[in-house]
């Protein structure tokens, strides 16, 4: 099989025979295989088994046919180099034993110490780059949602302490913003050195934020983020997570050139409320794979119509896979929007 780079043209908003897949946790407890893995070691404990690592990115690659891999990793695995202290527990998340309350719990944190602390990553990355014939995708937490954890504890439906301190503390706020997203920076810059072929920053509960809130005491850290990131030749992608649709129109001047959508917002809003400055990607809603096949046909095909109708578009969720999703009916959807698109796209190039 030659290189699949049908990705990287959606990613910068070229021409496709037929449209690019890949979902979001691809390599995750739908699988069975994956499930076994798991019977045994911990994610964290996968993560520093390189060879493991990589099988387990490798797994829906093979199983599903998607046109990228994503790294398999978390994203609080980099916040261990800065200074944290955390383990994720089953069934709640990422519980942080040091959280961050002050100025001076701020002060404490460190530069982070790529090959140092996270060769093991960089070393599964390097893997992958030999073995794949698909891009690799790799990824780091935004401030925002890395910061929810820390300050919170743990995962938190309403972010009542880090709202706080946002809005009582917002020197600390930005001390704490400044510290992360050097974090994200030299992270992301280490993966792309040793082989990854895009990168996603997941800011995945920023949509618990008002459009005004975002705009000051987010957006300036995302578009650092982008700014210091865009001499690297990669695709950038910026998935705002869930419940973001209002913040999209705020985004417009970041140096991304992918924006992820929840499936609360069309395709075609997206687009709009973009200012069609972005390829895009998204959006099915990961709970429509719980319905018959040809329920979810329907979804997808409608989300295929408004994607095909400008370059730029990348088939995901919404955001990513939940464990009782089926194996089958999402090979059988993968193989579906790669014929669909590529009939759709085939009469509508003869139009032109």
């Amino acid at each position: 099989m030659a290189y699949n780079d049908r990705f990287i043209r959606a990613g910068y908003k070229q021409p496709v025979d037929q449209l690019p897949v890949w979902y979001m946790r691809q390599a995750g407890r739908y699988d069975p295989e994956y499930r076994k893995v798991k019977e045994k070691y911990t994610l964290l404990e996968i993560c520093k088994q390189p060879e493991l690592a990589a099988e387990v990115t490798l797994m829906p690659v093979r199983k599903l046919g998607v046109d990228a891999a994503i790294l398999y990793s978390d994203i609080m695995n980099p916040v261990a180099s800065i200074g944290i202290d955390f383990d994720i527990v089953k069934d709640v998340g990422p519980v942080i034993h040091n959280p961050i309350r002050s100025s001076a719990d701020v002060e404490k944190l460190r530069p982070i110490h790529v090959e140092q602390d996270l060769s093991h990553i960089m070393e599964t990355i390097r893997i992958l780059d030999k073995e794949l014939k698909v891009p690799l995708i790799t990824f780091a937490g935004a401030p925002f949602t890395i910061a929810s954890y820390l300050i919170e504890g743990r995962p938190s439906k309403g972010y009542i302490r880090t709202k706080e301190m946002m809005y009582s503390e917002p020197a600390v706020w930005f001390q704490l913003m400044d510290k992360l997203g050097d974090m994200v920076i030299t992270y992301v810059r280490h993966q792309i050195q040793n082989g990854g072929k895009a990168f996603q920053v997941f800011d995945s509960w920023v949509g618990a934020l008002s459009p005004a809130d975002f705009q000051i005491y987010v957006l300036p850290i995302i578009t650092r983020i982008f700014d210091e990131l865009s001499d690297l030749d990669v695709p950038k992608i910026y998935f705002p997570g869930v419940s973001s649709g209002e913040l999209l129109p705020t985004l417009s001047d970041i140096k991304a050139n992918v924006v992820g959508l929840d499936w609360r917002v069309s395709i075609n809003e997206g687009r709009r409320r973009l200012g069609n400055k972005f390829a895009v990607q998204g959006n099915l809603d990961p709970y429509v794979l719980t319905a018959p096949i040809e329920v979810i046909k329907k979804y997808a095909k409608s989300i295929i119509d408004e994607g095909i109708q400008q370059p730029g578009y990348i088939f995901n969720l919404g955001h990513g896979l939940f464990p009782e999703a089926s194996i089958d009916k999402l090979k059988e959807l993968t193989d579906y929007v790669h014929e669909y698109s590529a009939e759709a796209l085939k009469v509508q190039n003869a139009h032109l």
